[in-house]
């Protein structure tokens, strides 16, 4: 069977509502802020389904034993934040899975060729076999900073089946390019916008998430 890109946009209220507050421009930082944080926390969420590795045990209870499931905790889990507006979604990304290494993977864009440059990359030299890498990104828009980070991740031998990508909003140009490059990829975003202007942004998208979060 063929691998195809998965796109997830989860029908919670939650997340339409924290979406809608994100894209308002009225909206101030420090509100803002919450709603991604929101954002990475239900959206994370959804993404731990069946991706988290569990362990069936028995439990004691005050009456008798029973089975019981838990995480397991000898499994790794890592989250990669992308600098900076990566770390908005990052705090409720950490309130579902507190037990996550974080490493930080730090891009400015070239604002004339709309690339991206790295300025920090906090990436062990190699990962440990089988561990599952969540990135957090709030804007997927042309492509160049998740194809970065995952071409990063690769090369230091994270299974891309293994990664889930959280988002507040993607767009055509990014998912085409993770779609060719990495078919079995999994994504879970609150929305997808269809269109991506000449200075990068998604429209109509919610501006710069991180001016936005950090108030600059």
């Amino acid at each position: 069977m063929t691998q195809q890109l998965r796109v997830y946009v989860p029908p919670h209220p939650l997340i339409k509502h924290w979406l809608a507050v994100a894209r308002d421009v009225a909206t101030p930082s420090v509100l803002f802020r919450s709603a991604i944080t929101e954002l990475g926390r239900w959206l994370t969420y959804e993404a731990a389904r069946e991706w988290l590795p569990t362990l069936d045990i028995t439990v004691q209870t005050p009456l008798e034993s029973c089975p019981g499931t838990v995480i397991n905790p000898e499994a790794p889990v890592a989250v990669v934040p992308i600098l900076r507006a990566g770390l908005g979604l990052l705090e409720g990304a950490q309130t579902i899975l507190p037990l996550a290494s974080i490493y930080h993977f730090g891009l400015v864009r070239n604002e004339e060729t709309l690339e991206p440059l790295c300025y920090l990359n906090k990436l062990p030299e190699k990962f440990a076999p089988q561990t599952r890498v969540l990135i957090t990104d709030p804007m997927l828009a042309t492509g160049g900073s998740i194809m970065a980070v995952m071409a990063e991740l690769i090369a230091r031998g994270v299974d891309p089946s293994l990664v889930r990508i959280v988002c507040v909003v993607a767009a055509p140009p990014a998912l085409q390019k993770l779609s060719a490059a990495y078919p079995g990829l999994i994504i879970y975003a609150a929305t997808i916008d269809e269109t991506v202007n000449d200075k990068g942004f998604i429209v109509p998208g919610l501006g710069d998430a991180g001016d936005r979060i950090f108030g600059t």
